[in-house]
């Protein structure tokens, strides 16, 4: 299954000519989710052609405006466009008075369904084949970071292990493909006689703002892609520590004790109009770093 992100925004407060504020889409399969929607995302939205009348889950990680004032304008965009299909939102609860108050004074007629949950860490979406988990950010006020982690796929399935059984092609190999176990002429066919052992999907961090710490580098273990912010430069540590972000040298740490495989530095100060400087610090300490950038598309594949 593809999975994709694409990232909207990858400014921090202040937006720049060529940066929105921050948003991300994870597109996956049919489905996009969605962490942070800043102001204006809609316009790169549209200009990825994601589509408007997908699955969707939007997840907000707190209540800044470079992470949420742009959610009242996506939600009538899509609104516009004919969506009919509902979408689940998370984040914190003063998110839900935050929707319902504006919908009420803008008179927002939304063509579709709305549906809130309140993240307050742990498992916050569970999914037949993916979780998505939030751990409790270290930022100015309750802010989340989240994790969408694929779970374990069934093995490489043997057509031969499963006609020495006697089982047919068809349907039943089907089953046993996805992992279910069969029966057939009163034997039962376990899924692991025919396959090998089960494959790690896939898992993608998204840290949100957040001063990097012990808690995160378990929280994103062996992650295959970590997208984390990195506003400030190491000789701006002070600025860093007053407002709580992390120093481009502060997240490759984090990245490198966690194991992560590709560090996605984002969430960059107006200041660096050049952000290849963080990217250099960042890479002083891990080996695979690359900085975010508005419409910049990246396929995640598989650990194998």
């Amino acid at each position: 299954m593809q999975l994709r992100l694409i990232f909207l925004g990858t400014s921090s407060a202040v937006p720049t000519s060529s940066r929105n504020q921050q948003s991300i889409a994870v597109v996956r399969g049919g489905e996009v989710i969605i962490f942070d929607v800043g102001e204006g995302m809609q316009k790169n939205f549209i200009r990825s052609s994601i589509g408007m009348n997908k699955r969707m889950k939007i997840l907000i990680t707190h209540m800044h405006g470079d992470h949420v004032l742009g959610l009242l304008g996506f939600l009538q965009t899509l609104a516009l466009n004919g969506r009919d299909m509902p979408i689940h939102i998370y984040g914190p609860e003063p998110l839900r008075e935050y929707i319902e108050f504006n919908r009420r004074l803008l008179n927002m007629n939304l063509t579709y369904d709305i549906y809130f949950k309140e993240v307050q860490g742990g498992v916050v979406v569970e999914e037949r084949d993916y979780a998505i988990e939030a751990c409790e950010a270290e930022h100015s006020i309750p802010a989340y970071s989240y994790l969408l982690r694929e779970k374990d796929r069934p093995g490489v399935f043997y057509p031969e292990k499963a006609i020495a059984l006697g089982v047919p092609k068809g349907r039943l190999w089907h089953r046993l493909q996805h992992g279910e176990d069969i029966i057939i002429d009163g034997n039962v066919v376990k899924a692991s006689d025919v396959t090998g052992s089960k494959r790690r999907g896939r898992k993608v961090g998204i840290s949100g703002d957040t001063v990097a710490n012990h808690r995160l580098v378990e929280f994103f273990k062996d992650c295959d892609v970590l997208v984390f912010e990195a506003t400030f430069m190491s000789s701006d540590k002070a600025k860093a520590i007053e407002a709580m972000h992390s120093t481009a040298r502060d997240t490759a740490e984090l990245a490198s004790k966690a194991g992560v495989k590709l560090l996605v530095l984002t969430h960059f100060s107006a200041r660096y109009m050049d952000t290849s400087i963080l990217v250099k610090e960042a890479s002083s300490i891990h080996g695979n770093v690359i900085a975010a950038e508005d419409m910049l598309s990246i396929e995640v594949p598989y650990p194998e």
